[in-house]
C-alpha cells in the first residue's frame, strides 16, 4: 500500500528518478517548451517549479542551490536572465501542461509542458490573445473589457467581377471536355 506517499516514481530508482528529472529541467529551460508523457510532466512540474522561484532573486546561495539540481552552467544562465526576468511579476504557476493524444506505440498519455511566460499566444500584452468567452453573456471578456472604446470599422476590399464572356458555364465546360 502507498499511504501517504506522494512521490511518484515513475518506475524508476531514486537516482535515476532524479536524473530524470534534471535532465527534462534542462531541456524545458533551454527549449521553453517539451513533449513528454503526462505522468513525466506533473512531476516535472513539481521539480521545476521551485527552481524558478529560486531564480527570481539572482543571489550566489540561490544560485548554488539552483546548480545542485541541474549540474548545468548554460541552464543556469538561462535562468537567472531571460526567464527570471520574464517570471518577474508572477506569483506561482511558472509552467501549464497541455495533453496532447496518445502515443501511438504504446498508447501512453503524451503532454506538451512549456514556460506560461514564453507562449506569445497567450500572453496578455501580445497582438493574438485568445478571447476568452464568458458563460453568462454572449461578448468575450476582452471585448467587454473595451465597450468603452470606439470601434474602428475595417473596410472590406473590393472584389471586382470577371468580364462576362469569359465565364463558362458549367454544363457546356462538362461536354466539351467529354467530347475532347
Amino acid at each position: 500500500m502507498r499511504h501517504g506517499d506522494k512521490v511518484n516514481n515513475l518506475g524508476r530508482k531514486t537516482a535515476h528518478r532524479h536524473a530524470l528529472l534534471m535532465n527534462l529541467t534542462k531541456q524545458l529551460i533551454e527549449h521553453k517548451r517539451i513533449v513528454t508523457t503526462l505522468a513525466k510532466a506533473k512531476a516535472l512540474r513539481v521539480y521545476a517549479e521551485p527552481l524558478i522561484t529560486r531564480s527570481k532573486v539572482d543571489s550566489t546561495n540561490n544560485r548554488r542551490v539552483v546548480f545542485a539540481y541541474l549540474q548545468d552552467k548554460e541552464s543556469i544562465k538561462e535562468l537567472f536572465g531571460a526567464i527570471s526576468d520574464k517570471v518577474a511579476n508572477r506569483p506561482g504557476g511558472y509552467t501549464r501542461i497541455i495533453k496532447l493524444p496518445r502515443r501511438m506505440g504504446d498508447a501512453a498519455d503524451m503532454a506538451m509542458i512549456e514556460l506560461v511566460d514564453f507562449n506569445e499566444l497567450y500572453v496578455k500584452g501580445g497582438k493574438e490573445v485568445a478571447a476568452k468567452k464568458t458563460r453568462r453573456g454572449r461578448k468575450p471578456a476582452a471585448a467587454k473589457a473595451t465597450d468603452a472604446a470606439p470601434v474602428e470599422e475595417v473596410a472590406t476590399p473590393v472584389v471586382e467581377a470577371a468580364p462576362e464572356d469569359s465565364v463558362v458555364d458549367d454544363a457546356t465546360a462538362n461536354t466539351e471536355e467529354a467530347g475532347a
